[in-house]
């Protein structure tokens, strides 16, 4: 179980536009999917993710990609996804660190108190459901995504989140 990370790391935006993770989670929820760009794992699992956010782009749920560089690094990795989805940048894995992650990419449910309401470690397509599937009770939403879905990888383990 992860361990809820502190309300006082700061995310910045691809524009530098920098706040605290309890700010970010004043309105909504978190849905991140974190990811290191110098793995070649966290690229496997960006068109799932970009569909996953995709799915609740209406919902009452923040989604973003969580990026382990700076905007280049980022900007570079992600490409179209940086322009479609929100980046929130971690250069130093202060939020990774907060959290315990052990394995990259992961999944994070966050409450609006920056409690983990679901994690998942690596891809497996039933784990990466079971927390939608609760964030999806929790939000009293009705149809989640398939996973897997065709072109979604096979199951792997990750990368450590912190070399």
């Amino acid at each position: 179980m992860l361990a809820a990370p502190s309300a006082d790391i700061t995310l910045e935006t691809m524009s530098g536009h920098g706040h605290t993770l309890g700010e970010w989670l004043v309105v909504f929820n978190l849905m991140a999917v974190v990811i290191d760009p110098y793995t070649h794992q966290s690229g496997w699992i960006l068109p799932t993710a970009s569909r996953i956010f995709l799915h609740y782009e209406e919902a009452d749920m923040r989604c973003a990609f969580v990026v382990c560089s700076d905007a280049e690094g980022a900007q570079s990795f992600l490409g179209r996804f940086a322009d479609e989805h929100l980046v929130l940048l971690d250069p130093d894995r202060e939020f990774v660190r907060s959290l315990g992650l052990e394995r990259i990419p992961a999944l994070v449910h966050l409450a609006q108190d920056a409690s983990v309401l679901g994690s998942a470690q690596g891809w497996d397509a039933a784990e990466w459901s079971a927390v939608i599937a609760r964030a999806e009770e929790i939000m009293d939403w009705r149809v989640r995504p398939v996973l897997p879905a065709p072109g979604d990888p096979g199951n792997f383990e990750g990368t450590p989140a912190i070399s």
